[in-house]
């Protein structure tokens, strides 16, 4: 091939993805296979390095992101960022409604949006191609994030169509979609790693990482709502909008078009309503005056602009004593403080505890025992802390100082200087890490071994199991004498261990408990080396070849293998029989299931779940563990779970029974 015709080729192909990223994240409608996606990407990865001349920073290739680690710089913001004018009160709202109509001498269209709760940018487009991305940073002056902006893959990095300005600058708000911020919080919970406190928090961190591979592989999301300056093109803000995304940009379709306060206050009573069931956060709704040249006749006081306004919806609250705080050490060591509050009722249940996150949380409310603190329910679910009544603060109150020391095993704690957490390093000797670490081990995920966490504790404080290698020790009649056992139970607890010998290796790295090692990531680095024995024997280069496998899983994977006592505990397992090799990836069968996505949910009678799910993956397809949108079916044995059925009705997602499923591939 020419250099002219692997050009002409690498065009082609990036007009062609940016085609496709527009029709499947934008439009949801994608027109061609994540397989036959893949190989266009591939195919452009490798021509872009064979002629590297042709290089070109808003590639599609550029969505996998850098391993290089930069620090932000910070630009003037060509329009000011400003804040919009708050208020939680509808006498409010009409009093900015008439001030609006004495300033235009006539009633006026609002143009009514949903608030999203995220974080906003900044992003300038100069002949269709996205230039800079900066964060609102104190409004005059933002910081750079470009490079971790060009992962979003719903961020267009080249416009559709045509009419756009030669440059200009759009607004976004950069959100975690909840249902994507559960499931990495469930994925951060199984490593062991501490939950984000929410997607807002989860979103701001993310965009401020210094690695941009590791922002790739975080499922961003980011939606439109305006454009400052160059407003001669339209004539209102729906207009631009509408403009905006017929560009690339994903503009979500719940605004409102509106002509009196009346149906503001409609559409303001409808979303407080709905909003728990909408795919993102939002803490209220944004009001605009609609046409842009009245915009300009109302102009901007010192902060805000008069031409629109925003209503934050109440969160509840519940105000209650704080009594005391406790420390809880999870198995990676990370001790997380839970505040202990008088009862309260809150969102329709009893709270008495509450999560206070780490020490930089409690310092940054100026938390005290004995203070009155304003409760709320995270998400509507989890409860957290969010400020002190400080005028009931008695005087004599101090200021409270986080424990320098394990509460489990008075061993001093510490803190790496990128976490906010605090660890107890003592991972061998502190009884919380390791009931934790068996706990994880026996998980259904894991080992599946049929044995409750009472049952743990027991065995842990009786001194039968003090690591994972000593259940394979545990015999009958010692198990038989403790309380709470009879024959049978005992019985079921050796038939269930003696069973896990058949789990398959992945599972079993897995169970390992490796920090930064969850489900996915233990099965791609059996996938990569066949068995334990090759992965202890690899080095830093080996492991980050294999793919989504960046420096801080290496390291965490070379510092678990490198310890004494954890090659101890390996060779007694592999002494006991477990699972430590597999065969090669079996070869697809077919690609009958490409593009397809499914969910394995209940009891089936002639396959396994792991079964089934293997024959997805043989015939092209991809198992997922939660139904979303893009769950293509799911495919239902006995004891399908009644949540599963209800969502799966909703997004009218088809239901195959093991047969229909098997019928597939025939």
């Amino acid at each position: 091939m020419t250099p002219e015709q692997a050009r002409d080729k690498i065009d082609q192909l990036r007009k062609g993805l940016q085609q496709h990223n527009y029709n499947y994240y934008i439009k949801s409608e994608p027109t061609i296979s994540d397989f036959e996606y893949d190989l266009m990407i591939n195919e452009l990865q490798a021509l872009e390095k064979k002629h590297p001349q042709f290089d070109n920073e808003n590639s599609p290739t550029r969505r996998i992101g850098s391993d290089l680690n930069r620090e932000f710089e910070s630009f003037l913001h060509r329009y000011p960022m400003l804040s919009l004018g708050n208020t939680y009160s509808r006498e409010e709202l009409s009093d900015f409604d008439q001030r609006v109509i004495k300033g235009i001498g006539a009633q006026v269209n609002y143009f009514c949006e949903l608030k999203y709760d995220g974080v906003a940018v900044a992003l300038t487009y100069k002949d269709g191609a996205l230039d800079r991305a900066l964060t609102r940073g104190d409004g005059t002056r933002g910081d750079d994030v470009t490079r971790n902006i060009r992962t979003i893959r719903s961020i267009p990095l080249q416009l559709q169509g045509s009419g756009y300005p030669a440059e200009f600058e759009i607004r976004g708000e950069v959100i975690f979609p909840t249902e994507e911020f559960a499931r990495m919080n469930s994925e951060r919970e199984t490593n062991g790693e501490p939950a984000f406190a929410n997607p807002r928090n989860a979103a701001s961190g993310t965009l401020k990482m210094q690695n941009s591979s590791q922002v790739a592989m975080r499922p961003l999301d980011c939606l439109f709502y305006y454009i400052p300056g160059e407003q001669l093109l339209f004539q209102t803000q729906h207009e631009s909008l509408k403009c905006a995304q017929d560009w690339g940009f994903k503009v979500p379709s719940y605004n409102r078009l509106v002509g009196s306060m009346e149906e503001v206050f409609e559409f303001i009573d409808r979303w407080e309503a709905e909003r728990d069931q909408l795919p993102f956060d939002i803490d209220g709704v944004v009001i605009k005056v609609d046409s842009i040249h009245l915009q300009k006749q109302l102009g901007f006081t010192a902060k805000n602009p008069r031409w629109a306004i925003s209503y934050k919806f109440r969160a509840e609250q519940a105000l209650s004593r704080l009594n005391s705080i406790d420390f809880q050490v999870g198995r990676t060591g990370a001790v997380t403080p839970v505040a202990n509050l008088d009862q309260v009722q809150l969102a329709g249940t009893t709270v008495k505890r509450a999560s206070l996150h780490n020490a930089d949380q409690i310092a940054l409310l100026d938390i005290r025992r004995g203070d009155f603190v304003y409760v709320e329910k995270g998400g509507e679910i989890i409860p957290k802390i969010v400020g002190v009544a400080k005028e009931k603060r008695d005087p004599s109150s101090t200021p409270f100082q986080f424990i320098t020391h394990c509460p489990e095993c008075n061993t001093p704690l510490v803190r790496q200087e990128d976490e906010a957490a605090h660890y107890c390093p003592n991972v061998i000797g502190c009884p919380p890490q390791i009931k934790g670490r068996i706990e994880h081990f026996i998980g259904r995920k894991c080992m599946d071994i049929n044995a409750a966490e009472a049952t743990i504790d027991q065995l842990f404080r009786e001194e039968l199991v003090k690591n994972v290698a000593d259940l394979y020790s545990l015999d009958y009649d010692a198990i038989v004498k403790l309380d709470r056992f009879a024959k049978k139970s005992a019985q079921n607890l050796i038939e269930s261990i003696e069973a896990s010998k058949q789990i398959p290796f992945p599972r079993v790295l897995f169970a390992l408990g490796i920090r930064f090692v969850g489900e996915t990531v233990a099965k791609k680095l059996a996938e990569a080396f066949l068995s334990l024995e090759r992965l202890m024997e690899a080095d830093i280069q080996d492991l980050e070849e294999v793919d989504e496998i960046g420096e801080r899983i290496a390291e965490s994977v070379i510092s678990y293998f490198q310890d004494v006592r954890n090659q101890i505990m390996i060779r007694q397992l592999r002494e006991h029989g477990l699972q430590f090799e597999m065969e090669p990836r079996p070869e697809k069968l077919s690609e009958k299931l490409i593009g397809k996505s499914f969910v394995i949910s209940g009891i089936f009678e002639n396959y396994s779940r792991d079964e089934l799910k293997a024959l997805i993956d043989q015939n092209g397809g991809k198992n997922s563990g939660s139904i979303s949108k893009k769950t293509d079916y799911i495919v239902a044995g006995s004891n399908m779970g009644p949540s599963k059925y209800q969502k799966a009705q909703k997004l009218n997602i088809p239901i195959l029974s093991e047969e229909e499923f098997l019928s597939m591939l025939s």
